[in-house]
C-alpha cells in the first residue's frame, strides 16, 4: 500500500504482510524497538513521540517506525546517502 504525503523530502511506508502465525502490534513494536537499539542502531529508528514529517528532515536512519501511527518514515535522500557512505567505508581497503 502507498499513500501520498505532501512533503518534498520525506517518504512514508506501510508494511503489509502475510504471517504464519498472528502477532499483536505491541509485539511487533517491541521487536522493532529492540532491533533499533541493537544490532540495527543508527540504521533503524523507533519513536513513540508525537512527530510530524518535518521531524525527519536530515534523519540519518534508513527508516524510523512511528509507533503511534504504525508507519515507517524516512528522509528521501539523507538516510539513503548515509547508507551509501557506510557501505563505501566498509568496502574501502583497510591498512
Amino acid at each position: 500500500m502507498a499513500f501520498c504525503v505532501s512533503t518534498p523530502n520525506v517518504s512514508v511506508m506501510d508494511l503489509t504482510c502475510c504471517q504464519e502465525k498472528s502477532a499483536k502490534y505491541e509485539d511487533i513494536k517491541k521487536v522493532v524497538k529492540q532491533a533499533s537499539e541493537s544490532p540495527q542502531k543508527g540504521i533503524l529508528g523507533y519513536t513513540e513521540d508525537q512527530v510530524v514529517s518535518y521531524d525527519f528532515n536530515s534523519d540519518a536512519h534508513s527508516s524510523t517506525l512511528d509507533a503511534g501511527a504504525g508507519i515507517a518514515i524516512n528522509d528521501n535522500e539523507y538516510g539513503y546517502s548515509n547508507r551509501v557512505v557506510a557501505i563505501m567505508a566498509y568496502l574501502a581497503p583497510k591498512e
